[in-house]
């Protein structure tokens, strides 16, 4: 046999065999260290979570720890599987006649689940428990899951199943309910590269620790895929491993080329970037990674801006650490918060654009322009700085006589509205200072009116529909409400009124008649108006050529023009009189 058949990809030759062998699922092994060795063992398992974190491996050693003899062939349940004895060899092989593994992708349908509940009747034959491992388990059909409900919840006593799935919202919660749940995380990046260290070790191979590390952060969690990387990478350069190849082999930019694109882009150096751009794509680099790096990139900076000490992590190079602490201590909080909304807005667009660097060169281009716009903050700062600028010139006084630098009270923060001075009568008792903003509302119109000013158009709303003026003074209000009108009518009125002119307001609701309402007087007017000028002859002679036509409104004129003519012959009149 050649070397080329019996080499086996790393994958599959470093697969764990035992609890002790898995990596970054301590909770897992601890449950089921625990329940073997303490026969707690539940009918079935849902084993989840992402591609390549060790279901299918877990469910393997699950099968193994319950029917292991030992090497004496006399063991019992262990949760350390001895690997050597015919069940637990033959399990590894996938050749053991009691424990089924079944690809739930390709026996999706009722019939396959009926098979299983056929042979599950029957004892198994050399192992202990007889074990059925449903891989993607989700992908089964509704009437399949439905067919497994009773096997699940009152299974023969030597039968178990193990079900694995990265889609755990597919799968029926009566499923789940009869299933003791596993949720597999994520492997840290720095656990994936410390297991990688090992494996080089024993592959005889020279790898950086920058290369590691790019490998074990593509690797996204999943021990499998980044284990295919590392794989590739070997096989790729032979047995010394460096992070530039690895970083020409997945089509990654340089680290340091990346910073320095970034820091011509927070610059606006636009030329540059492009530049720079234009010689990592040439070298490899894919377009919607170099975007992707830039997201991460700008992601890591806001977490040093935020946690400074997250830039002392021994795992990133001293280079990234140095340039990111410069680059956190340079930026604002609002222009990464921006360049991170740009950068996530155009990796949407690449990926729907029909050319991707086309597309990425634009979005570079947009940050670098968007790098002299000065942020909303500022805007409103320079202006709210300009303005009292502005104001304190204007209230400068000019030439002003020494007594006008006498000391004067210091002015209020928020000044109140002017007060008119009263004289006073010593016979007379003093009169109560009125708000001139009070005695300018003479009628229910003007509060009307002022409500909608104050933005309150609800209030102006009700004012004009349902209520009735009886009386008004500067200070006192009377009115007949509607039946219609809101039933806070008058307390809304009263908070308003002073909020507004910063004078007390009494309002009195009146059985009186008063006035029409607002809304009926306009209504009154625009009547007596249509029917006015329904008796011109023009209008007569219009109804009468369309028939069908109707006035429905009628809007005055002011002419506006016969009193600027009349204006300028006044003007003229005067210059003339004048001469």
């Amino acid at each position: 046999m050649t070397e080329a058949v019996k080499y086996r990809v790393l994958a599959r030759k470093y697969r764990p065999s035992t609890f002790a062998d898995l990596i970054g699922q301590e909770a897992l092994v601890r449950t089921l260290s625990n329940a073997i060795a303490s026969g707690r063992i539940a009918q079935s398992y849902m084993l989840t979570g992402i591609r390549g974190v060790g279901k299918t491996t877990s469910a393997r050693i699950i099968a193994k720890a319950l029917n292991c003899t030992g090497p004496d062939g006399n063991g019992s349940m262990t949760t350390e599987p001895c690997g050597v004895c015919e069940n637990c060899k033959a399990i590894a092989e996938d050749r053991h006649v009691d424990v089924q593994e079944i690809d739930a992708a390709s026996n999706t349908q009722v019939d396959n689940v009926r098979e299983i509940i056929q042979s599950a009747r029957y004892n198994p034959v050399s192992a202990r428990f007889k074990i059925y491992i449903i891989d993607e388990v989700h992908m089964l059909s509704k009437s399949a899951f439905n067919a497994l409900l009773k096997l699940l919840e009152e299974p023969p006593e030597r039968v178990k199943f193990i079900f694995a799935t990265t889609e755990i919202r597919k799968v029926p919660l009566t499923i789940l309910s009869r299933c003791q749940r596993f949720d597999l995380r994520r492997v840290d990046a720095a656990e994936i590269a410390d297991f990688f260290q090992k494996i080089a070790i024993k592959e005889q191979v020279e790898i950086s620790p920058e290369a590691l590390q790019i490998i074990a952060k593509c690797a996204d969690g999943s021990v499998r895929d980044g284990l295919s990387l590392l794989d590739q990478a070997i096989a790729h350069s032979g047995e010394k491993v460096d992070a530039d190849m690895v970083r020409s082999m997945l089509g990654l930019a340089n680290r340091t080329v990346l910073f320095a694109l970034f820091e011509a882009l927070m610059k606006g150096d636009t030329p540059a970037v492009l530049q720079m751009f234009k010689e990592q794509h040439s070298a490899g680099a894919d377009a919607l990674t170099m975007m992707q790096d830039l997201l991460e990139l700008v992601y890591w900076l806001t977490k040093i801006k935020i946690s400074p000490e997250l830039a002392e992590d021994v795992s990133i190079s001293e280079l990234e650490r140095e340039k990111g602490k410069e680059l956190s201590q340079k930026l604002s909080m609002p222009v990464l918060t921006r360049v991170w909304q740009m950068l996530l807005k155009g990796i949407g667009e690449v990926k729907i654009a029909s050319s991707p660097l086309q597309a990425v060169e634009m979005v570079l281009i947009r940050i670098a322009y968007a790098a002299d716009v000065p942020l909303p903050a500022d805007l409103v700062r320079e202006i709210k700085k300009k303005s009292l600028t502005e104001t304190t010139s204007e209230a400068k006084p000019q030439a002003l006589p020494p007594q006008a630098y006498a000391p004067v009270a210091p002015s209020p923060i928020m000044p109140e509205s002017p007060k008119p001075t009263i004289a006073k009568t010593p016979s007379a008792a003093p009169a109560i200072p009125k708000n001139s903003a009070a005695k300018e509302l003479s009628s229910l119109a003007d509060i009307a009116a002022l409500a909608k000013d104050k933005g309150e158009m609800m209030l102006g709303f009700n004012i004009e529909s349902f209520l009735h003026q009886i009386s008004i003074t500067p200070g006192r209000l009377e009115i007949r409400p509607e039946q219609d009108a809101p039933r806070d009518i008058g307390a809304v009125l009263t908070r308003r009124l002073k909020e507004w002119t910063n004078t007390d307001w009494e309002v009195i609701i009146s059985n009186a008649a008063g006035e029409d309402t607002l809304r009926h007087q306009k209504e009154v007017k625009a009547t007596n108006l249509r029917n006015s000028l329904a008796r011109e002859p023009l209008i007569e002679q219009a109804l009468a050529a369309f028939p069908e036509a109707v006035m429905k409104e009628a809007i005055p004129i002011i002419e506006e023009e016969e009193d600027s003519e009349t204006e300028n012959n006044e003007t003229d009149n005067d210059m003339k009189e004048e001469e």
